[in-house]
């Protein structure tokens, strides 16, 4: 397997025969999921789309991507949630955080559309002047707030700047494929459309057209992601969780919220992780965030945090569980060279790879906060690079399923996003919500 879990650090928080218990209820959330009798079973495209997506628009992904490397110097992505987290999360992991100022034959990618500030959009359409720009807007119904606007600002900025027809050619659109106002403008106006698929929410979304999209015009080998997706979904289909670590993380993280862990925080010692704790967090909070119930996800990457967040990880309250991401064998390599004043005390590292003072770090910290009552799960991944990203991608979206069904509520919907939107929409005055409007301004002492 690509992905391994390390339970040792548990040892004096989760006793044999807990895991013992709980592999019934693994089984049956296994049997569950696999029969499509489960809640919210109109959304498991997810689980065998490693190996069912449409071939045919997977080509047109990366005919569009390879057109788009072409004849554009920024490409903007606009969406919010799970329609922009995940294509940041893999460019940034495979590419570098610093991926737009590195030198590359591929177009710089920037998000839009996943927040409401005007001064965010403002700096991003200065970025975009005198530059050949190409937007893609990613959402199933066109009318989600955030990105509709973007849109908006956008469609009107390429029609200024290169005329309303070539425009047309710069637009790329992810959105349902029959129904909704941004499907009918496409359709219109000629845009160049691929699919939101209907059984798959958007959380779960990450390895369909409305991630590969960016994925791909960042120059990934999408390809290479599927096929890491692909060999997760056949090695991770045992419901003997002793033989599918997906399964244990998933049983892990049940036994320890039922003994008081409220808090779940993902670790990683690597900064091209920190967007992919971004997507963690979002596929975790919504999915099981229910019903009074869930671990809440929170996330940090080390050591840099270490020096902020460590002294409460290791001495606060015992509210935490951790879930370490280890990537095994780092990108690129620096040694540490010897100076011959020694002004720092550190020669004592000379010779020593950065990389093997970061796994010290890793082993004495989580031998700290273990000691410090925090229980402590590790997965290793064996490098970066796109077959074990697609890898990982599907073990985090299938334990969360199995999780989900364990902790009984149903990981596909997502019933408390829509509250905030009702109340923005009445204050703003949009039609149909004025008696929501008068009772809300009230509460707010207007």
């Amino acid at each position: 397997m690509s992905i391994t879990l390390e339970t040792k650090y548990l040892d004096g928080f989760v006793r044999d025969h807990e895991w013992n218990a709980i592999q019934p209820q693994v089984t049956a959330a296994h049997e569950l999921l696999h029969s499509g009798k489960g809640p919210g079973n109109d959304f498991l495209g997810w689980v065998d789309l490693p190996v069912n997506y449409d071939k045919e628009e997977f080509a047109r992904i990366q005919a569009a991507a390879a057109r788009i490397q072409q004849d554009t110097d920024i490409f903007i992505a606009i969406g919010i949630g799970g329609s922009y987290l995940g294509a940041r999360a893999a460019i940034e992991f495979l590419k570098s955080p610093n991926y737009n100022a590195k030198k590359k034959n591929t177009p710089d990618v920037y998000f839009a559309g996943n927040s409401i500030s005007s001064t965010a959009l403002s700096e991003l359409l200065e970025l975009c002047e005198g530059k050949r720009v190409s937007i893609n807007v990613i959402s199933k119904s066109g009318t989600t707030t955030e990105p509709a606007i973007a849109f908006r600002v956008f469609r009107e900025y390429l029609e200024k700047t290169v005329g309303a027809e070539e425009a047309k050619t710069r637009i790329y659109v992810t959105t349902d494929k029959a129904r909704g106002t941004l499907k009918a403008l496409a359709d219109r106006e000629g845009y160049e459309t691929v699919v939101v698929p209907d059984d798959v929410g958007g959380r779960f979304s990450v390895l369909t057209a409305v991630g590969l999209l960016p994925i791909a015009v960042a120059g990934c080998d999408i390809a290479a992601l599927m096929a890491g997706a692909a060999k997760a979904r056949q090695e991770l289909d045992d419901p003997d969780m002793e033989k599918n670590p997906c399964y244990k993380y998933a049983a892990a993280r049940n036994i320890l919220y039922r003994k008081g862990r409220q808090v779940e925080l993902m670790v990683s010692y690597e900064p091209c992780y920190t967007m992919m704790n971004e997507w963690w967090k979002q596929l975790y909070g919504e999915s099981e965030g229910k019903d009074g119930k869930g671990l809440f996800p929170a996330s940090v990457v080390f050591s840099t945090d270490l020096h902020s967040l460590g002294q409460f990880v290791q001495d606060g309250s015992n509210i935490l569980m951790e879930t370490v991401v280890l990537i095994d064998k780092a990108q690129k390599e620096l040694t540490i060279k010897n100076d011959p004043e020694n002004v720092d005390g550190l020669n004592f590292l000379t010779g020593r790879t950065m990389a093997e003072i970061n796994e010290k770090a890793f082993e004495g910290t989580v031998l700290a906060h273990t000691d410090g009552g925090t229980p402590n799960l590790v997965l290793h991944v064996p490098s970066v690079c796109e077959e074990e990203l697609g890898y990982l991608i599907y073990f985090f979206e299938k334990a969360c399923a199995v999780s989900g069904y364990m902790l009984g509520v149903n990981p596909f919907d997502q019933p408390g996003v829509e509250s905030y939107k009702k109340n923005m929409f009445a204050l703003l005055g949009k039609p149909g919500y004025e008696a929501e409007k008068a009772s809300l301004e009230k509460r707010l002492g207007r």
